[in-house]
């Protein structure tokens, strides 16, 4: 008999285990003050993240609900707010796809949304009033964990970043955002990316810092999620030896594609030889095949030098190592380093200006103009990534390129959620 009850109390906890792992793996938000729709959490604007919540808003600002009524249940009430917010929700490591309806029955909205350290996945999305939107998108979502109980070994920038935590955060903003619901669901066949790297890739955490590996996010449909495991400083050999390549190498699957852009760091220590630059590029473009994922190389893009009106190149025999190995191995390679060239020359000595932080780092504009060229050489390697790209996303010409800096008008000056302001 106390077997019998020991069971069924065992077989009680499974069940509300099971469940419990169940709604942290698909969660759906109805924004607002009032009752929740039917299948739908209520997320109110007093609702700060709590861990016992495991949901709720992060950061200083506090949204404004806006009840309009209505026969739509999710439509009769927003979260609006002057300044930039952010939800945040626990939830196991994983691709997420992600649902958001944004809009307002009175009047016109433009949301951007950005997912876990800024990367950018809608920009300025506007609704007329009474009009309203339901837009998708996929974001990944890791913690340091290997597979043997090890740890990445993160650095003290990393450790309270958005992305290397257990929970999906979303950031809202630009003129009037509206955003009635949110649905994170985890999904098991999505197409992932990723991206081992340096400064110019990594997600960075902090205005006016930025990547093309935090725009590149904005480019595809929601069929393809996008893991950005670059760091900033990092050589192919620290990469490795802090892990980094081994969470890597751990999660790529058939059908995966591992973009793989070092060298501003690997340079400074020696030739590619010297620092086992051409070794470790072969060793991922290696591992990537045994696991049916698909390598492409990436030689780095130039640094802000200008000779008159000509890019004044700093890379040495870097990117000719990269291209070697790309034609050895017969595996596809994105130029940014002749990409950027064209790019830089074209914006010119001055305008160029637009595009950097410093002479190595790239603002919100600049990492937007590499992930196009990126997004260029996707397809011009006929990659089938290419199918998955957004029908809207354009030709992509560096040597002209679009939007000018003059047009591009999305936000970035966006405090870290962390902080109070």
């Amino acid at each position: 008999m106390i077997v019998h009850e020991l069971s069924i109390a065992g077989l009680l906890l499974g069940v509300v285990g099971l469940l419990a792992c169940a709604n942290a793996n698909h969660r759906r938000f109805d924004l607002g003050s009032g009752p929740a729709a039917a299948g739908y959490e209520r997320l109110a604007p007093t609702m700060d993240y709590t861990s016992d919540r495991g949901y709720g808003w992060l950061g200083a600002t506090e949204p404004t609900a806006v009840r309009r009524g209505g026969d739509e249940a999710l439509r009769r009430e927003l979260i609006t707010a002057d300044e930039p917010f952010w939800f945040t929700a626990d939830v196991p490591e994983g691709n997420y796809r992600v649902t958001v309806v944004l809009g307002d029955r009175e009047s016109a909205t433009r949301t951007t949304v950005k997912a876990e350290s800024r990367r950018l996945v809608l920009p300025r999305v506007r609704t007329d009033a009474g009009r309203f939107r339901t837009a998708q998108f996929t974001v990944n979502v890791r913690n340091p964990t290997l597979p043997d109980g090890g740890r990445v070994d993160l650095n003290d920038r990393e450790r309270d970043a958005l992305h290397w935590d257990d929970q999906l955060t979303l950031e809202f903003s630009d003129e009037r955002p509206g955003v009635c619901a949110i649905e994170l669901e985890r999904i098991d066949d999505a197409t992932t990316v990723f991206l081992a790297g340096d400064s110019t890739v990594t997600d960075q955490p902090a205005f006016p810092w930025n990547s093309w590996g935090q725009m590149l996010t904005r480019f595809f449909e929601p069929a393809v999620a996008v893991a950005n495991h670059a760091e900033s400083g990092r050589t192919i050999r620290s990469f490795v030896a802090e892990r980094r390549w081994e969470k890597v190498r751990s999660q790529l699957e058939a059908g995966d594609y591992l973009f793989v852009q070092f060298g501003h760091n690997d340079m400074k220590n020696g030739t590619p030889e010297e620092t086992g630059y051409r070794d470790g590029l072969s060793t991922f473009v290696e591992a990537a095949r045994e696991r049916d994922a698909t390598p492409v190389l990436l030689t780095p893009p130039h640094r802000r030098r200008f000779d008159g009106g000509a890019v004044v190149d700093t890379h040495r025999d870097y990117p000719d190592a990269v291209r070697r190995v790309a034609r050895e191995k017969n595996v596809a390679l994105i130029d940014l380093h002749a990409a950027s060239e064209t790019l830089y020359e074209a914006l010119g000595p001055e305008g160029s200006a637009a595009a950097f932080v410093d002479g190595t780092h790239h603002t919100d504009y600049g990492s937007d103009q590499l992930a196009r060229c990126v997004v260029a050489g996707i397809r011009e390697n006929d990659l089938e990534l290419a199918t998955f790209l957004r029908p809207e996303i354009g030709a992509y010409d560096p040597a002209d390129p679009t939007p000018t800096p003059a047009e591009w008008l999305v936000p970035d000056v966006t405090p870290d959620p962390h902080l109070p302001t």
